[in-house]
């Protein structure tokens, strides 16, 4: 079974109205601006890298799993301002993933999670390409294990 994958980070127009809003408006959507003070740290989910330190990042919450499931999810990311969308290679692995502590949940054609994992960043190629021997895993979710933080989606190639 073909257990090549490409990873696939959030597209950046789902921001693009976000990015000219004042601190007024950005605080009704509940999302606001914040200055990144460590590197790692800021994970942009737009490029799949870190926020430079001093760099401004939006904080807002996304519908990561948008879905009709039980399983459909919303939670806090960052974005950086001027983020260039991710565009990867089949099995590349972006560095933010590398080294963290990461939850990786695996889904099925009905978007319900059928596994879950916690690992070590530098063990995420093993840990995909173990979840795509299961034909019933359709796409997994990568997540920050200690926040909990959604980072990114991983589909078949």
């Amino acid at each position: 079974m073909n257990t090549d994958f490409i990873i696939k980070a959030i597209e950046k127009n789902f921001f693009a109205g976000h990015m000219e809003l004042s601190e007024e408006k950005l605080k009704e959507l509940n999302a606001k601006w914040v200055i990144a003070d460590t590197k790692p740290g800021y994970p942009c989910r737009v490029s799949l890298k870190e926020a430079e330190v001093g760099e401004r990042v939006l904080l807002v919450p996304f519908k990561y799993h948008d879905v009709l499931s039980p399983y459909q999810a919303l939670g806090p990311i960052f974005v950086r301002e001027k983020a260039a969308m991710a565009e990867l290679e089949v099995n590349e692995i972006p560095e933010i993933l590398t080294e963290r502590l990461l939850s990786v949940r695996a889904y099925n054609k009905d978007n319900c999670m059928i596994h879950g994992e916690t690992i070590k960043g530098a063990e995420l190629e093993r840990c995909v390409r173990q979840q795509f021997l299961n034909g019933e895993v359709i796409y997994l979710q990568v997540h920050n294990a200690n926040p909990g933080c959604f980072n990114c989606s991983v589909y078949r190639a």
